[in-house]
Parts: C-alpha cells; sequence; structure tokens
C-alpha cells in the first residue's frame, strides 16, 4: 500500500522552521524524507517561498535557500486543473485545488476553520491528527 499523501498549508511550513521540536516540524520531516506523499503546486511553492523570507520570521536565508530546494526536490508538483471558490479564506483555495488535483489523503494545517472538515477524498487535519492517524500508538 503506498504511503498516504499530503498537502502542507503554509502556517505548517512555516511551524516547521519555528520551532524545530513541533509536531508541525515532524510532519514537514516525515513529508521532504518521503514517508508521506508531499503534493504542492507552482502557486503554493511561491507562496512558502514569499512568507519563509518574511523578515518578522528571522529564518537565515540560507536555511530558506536549503528548505525550499529540498520541498522542490521531494514535493510531487501538480497543475490544478480547476479554480475553487469554497474555503472562507479565498487565498486558501490554492490548497483545496492541489489537494483536488492530486487526489490527496490529508490537507494539513493550523488553520482547519478556513476549510471545509473535507473536500473530496481528502480530510482537513492539524499536525497532531496527521500524526495520530499515522502513528497509532500516539492517540490516547
Amino acid at each position: 500500500m503506498p504511503p498516504p499523501s499530503v498537502v502542507l498549508d503554509t502556517n505548517v511550513v512555516v511551524s516547521a522552521h519555528l520551532r524545530h521540536d513541533g509536531l508541525e516540524r515532524f510532519v514537514f520531516d516525515l513529508a521532504v524524507a518521503g514517508a508521506v506523499r508531499f503534493y504542492l503546486s507552482q502557486e503554493i511553492f511561491e507562496e512558502y517561498s514569499r512568507v519563509l523570507r518574511r523578515a518578522k520570521f528571522s529564518i537565515p536565508p540560507s536555511l530558506v535557500v536549503n528548505s525550499l530546494r529540498l520541498i522542490r526536490n521531494r514535493a510531487t508538483l501538480v497543475r490544478p486543473k480547476k479554480v475553487l471558490s469554497i474555503g472562507s479564506d479565498l487565498d486558501d483555495n490554492k490548497f483545496l485545488e492541489c489537494a483536488q488535483e492530486a487526489a490527496a489523503n490529508y490537507l494539513v494545517t493550523g488553520n482547519r476553520r478556513h476549510f471545509p472538515k473535507a473536500w473530496g477524498p481528502t480530510q482537513v487535519v492539524g499536525a497532531r491528527e496527521l500524526l495520530e492517524e499515522l502513528i497509532p500508538t500516539l492517540k490516547g
């Protein structure tokens, strides 16, 4: 059985860079290590790039460059064919579009209120929920 597939919201990627011992970091590491199939669109990649470079986060430029290179090399790039207008934050629709095109199992976000609970076969979850699904011994 193939590993589950994920789309990562930008807030998960940023959190992974700000808190190296957090659940978002663990999810990010699983994605770039290939333990889950990681999908993104060009629009998502560009948002990752812009947001990771924001001065307010103080992420070292060399870390941003290395992370973006790793993401580009490890993630599967999809080109969504449908434009959606679903979420409460219209800027977040690109994640649903990517998840739909990839038929991803999960969209991982820190802002679930911006998304429906599910979109087609894709479950919208937080980092903890994803890890509980992937590693059942974490439940409890």
